[in-house]
């Protein structure tokens, strides 16, 4: 029986991007053992994809390097993972995802040319390397792309999630308790990013808000963190729009697959809702579309393109590229996503 060991630890929106992959490799070794090395936050991804064999958690990161819970933790990781009757397929391309294939005991450790790598560093770790692929294409086509080192050509995107029922009407519940009733559709508000450079100010999501209320349609804002907790109560305290409890992962992903639309930057639950096949209308900054963004025909993406875009910076004093973003063309793309004329 054929063992693969997928390592991609993070970031969610990046792990989603490898699924296609994962769907690639099950399809064409139907009967392997596939185990995947993540970190703590996407175990929760993992559990609603069918086919993982195995999800070993890394608890690495909050442990201090060479303490005795580090000690104790990297000596439990390494009997979970260590075989040498594996092949690693490190699709991240840090440092210490390649010193985690090579952790692993695998042979052979595929991974991607030091060009393509985030980390240079990250190819020493590898046995096998993949051609030098181009950082202007999808990142999705990037791993699909790391599989030729397997004889694996596969264009489908599929994402293989399974979003229990029971899961879905307790995410149901919880809208009609707060008025969202199903006699009209909901819109998805996401105000949060990883990066401040991702996120839209709050005036510009209630002036957008302004142009979607005369709409017979739900606005829900979603959050996930602290602060942007912070930017939604600011936001509601100036519109009527629905601020969403905290939400677990799962229950985003139930969310989203409810929703008429999500609109929003370049986060998780853009990536989330592309793969759920949900509409979109998203606005980026500092990163690129065509590598990160929707890849539905029909779905709508924000974009001003500047002499220094694709900077990939998580903090900017200027922020031109966001701040040329308008609210009503974000809410055009709106009317147009939802075929409202």
């Amino acid at each position: 029986m054929s063992k693969f060991l997928i390592v991609r630890l993070s970031s969610l929106g990046d792990i989603i991007h490898t699924l296609p992959a994962f769907s690639a490799l099950r399809k064409h070794f139907p009967d392997a053992k596939i185990s995947w090395l993540v970190e703590e936050k996407g175990k929760d991804i993992l559990e609603l994809v069918p086919g993982i064999n195995k999800i070993i958690v890394t608890p690495l990161k909050s442990a201090r390097i060479f303490s005795k819970k580090f000690i104790q933790d990297i000596s439990r990781l390494k009997r979970q993972l260590k075989s040498s009757e594996q092949t690693s397929i490190d699709f991240q391309g840090l440092i210490k995802s390649g010193f985690f294939s090579w952790f692993s005991g695998a042979k052979p450790r595929l991974g991607f040319q030091k060009i393509n790598c985030r980390e240079p560093q990250a190819s020493w770790f590898y046995t096998d390397k993949a051609a030098p692929f181009s950082e202007d294409e999808h990142v999705i086509r990037k791993n699909l792309h790391l599989l030729s080192l397997l004889k694996i050509k596969e264009e489908l995107l599929d994402f293989p999630f399974l979003i229990p029922e029971e899961l879905s009407q307790t995410v149901r519940d919880k809208l009609s308790d707060l008025g969202a009733t199903q006699d009209k559709k909901f819109v998805l508000l996401n105000l949060g990013a990883a990066w401040e450079t991702k996120r839209l100010p709050s005036d510009k999501w209630v002036q957008l808000i302004k142009h979607l209320e005369k709409l017979s349609i739900h606005l829900l804002l979603l959050w996930g963190t602290q602060a942007e907790l912070e930017l939604a109560e600011k936001v509601r305290s100036q519109t009527n729009t629905i601020l969403l409890p905290y939400l677990s992962l799962k229950e985003v992903f139930a969310l989203i697959q409810e929703a008429a639309l999500v609109v929003t930057g370049d986060s998780f639950a853009l990536q989330a809702a592309c793969a759920l096949s949900r509409p979109t209308v998203s606005f980026f900054g500092p990163t690129n579309p065509e590598r990160n963004g929707p890849f539905h025909p029909d779905d709508c993406v924000v974009f001003h393109r500047l002499e220094c875009s694709y900077c990939y910076k998580r903090t900017c004093d200027r922020l031109e590229c966001i701040q040329k973003i308008s609210p009503e063309e974000i809410a055009d793309l709106c009317l147009k996503r939802l075929n409202v004329s």
